[in-house]
C-alpha cells in the first residue's frame, strides 16, 4: 500500500554548492522529494512543466533571468506551484517585489536546515513562511510614501468592499497570525478561518495570504 504523497520540491539557484546543500536537506526527509534543480530562472518554466513541483525554492538573485521575473512567469501558468524565494538579504526590495508577484515567503541563505523543511511544508500547506518582525521589517524597509500613493489607494478601496468580518480576518493574516491564532482571536473554528481565507484570495484577487498581509500593510492598517 502507497503511503502519503510526499511534497515535490524544484531547487533553483546559480550556485551548484547551495543547490547540493539543499538538495541533501530536503532529499533527506521522508514527505519531501526534490524532483529537479535549475541554474538559472529562465529554465524554471520548463522544469516545473517537466518536474511538476508543488513547491520552487527559488534564488532571487541569479546573473540572467532572476527569481522576481522567474516568479512572475510561474504565476502566469495555468496552475503554478508555491514559490519560497532564497536570499542573503533580510530586507530587501527583489523580495518584496517577489513577495507582490505571487512567491508564499522567503528564506535566508543561512536559515537552519530543520527551519527549511518546516517552511516548504508551510509553503506547500498554504501557510506564510513571514513572522510579524520579517513583515514589518519588509514593509520599512521599502514603506509607501503618502496618502495618495496609488497602491495604498488601492489597498484601501479592496478592503473596503470587504464584510466586517472578512476585514477582521484580513487585518489578522496582516499581523502575522496563524489560521490556529486568529481563530482564537475571532472566536471561530480553525475550518472557519480557513474558508474566510479562501474568500479573502477569490474576493481581492490575490493568491496566497502573503499578499493579503502585504495589502493591508499598504492601507497603512498594521
Amino acid at each position: 500500500m502507497a503511503g502519503p504523497r510526499r511534497i515535490r520540491v524544484l531547487i533553483v539557484d546559480d550556485d551548484a554548492l547551495v543547490r547540493a546543500g539543499l538538495s541533501m536537506i530536503l532529499g533527506g526527509t521522508p514527505d519531501l522529494e526534490v524532483v529537479g534543480e535549475a541554474a538559472d530562472g529562465g529554465e524554471v518554466v520548463q522544469a516545473v512543466v517537466t518536474c511538476r513541483p508543488d513547491v520552487v525554492l527559488m534564488d532571487i538573485r541569479m546573473p540572467r533571468v532572476d527569481g522576481l521575473a522567474a516568479t512572475e512567469a510561474l504565476r502566469a501558468l495555468p496552475r503554478p506551484p508555491e514559490v519560497l524565494v532564497l536570499t542573503t538579504f533580510d530586507a530587501d526590495e527583489h523580495v518584496l517585489r517577489a513577495l507582490r508577484a505571487g512567491a508564499g515567503g522567503f528564506l535566508l541563505k543561512d536559515t537552519p536546515p530543520v527551519e527549511i523543511v518546516q517552511a516548504v511544508r508551510r509553503v506547500a500547506a498554504g501557510e506564510a513562511t513571514l513572522s510579524p518582525t520579517v513583515t514589518r521589517t519588509l514593509i520599512a524597509h521599502v514603506t509607501v510614501g503618502t496618502a495618495s500613493d496609488p497602491r495604498q489607494d488601492r489597498a484601501t478601496r479592496l478592503l473596503g468592499g470587504l464584510t466586517e468580518r472578512e476585514r477582521a480576518v484580513a487585518m489578522a493574516i496582516g499581523q502575522g497570525l496563524t489560521n490556529a491564532e486568529i481563530a482564537t482571536e475571532l472566536f471561530m473554528s480553525v475550518a472557519t478561518v480557513k474558508a474566510y481565507v479562501s474568500r479573502l484570495l477569490t474576493r481581492l484577487g490575490l493568491n496566497n495570504r502573503v499578499q493579503v498581509a502585504l495589502l493591508v500593510h499598504d492601507a497603512g492598517l498594521v
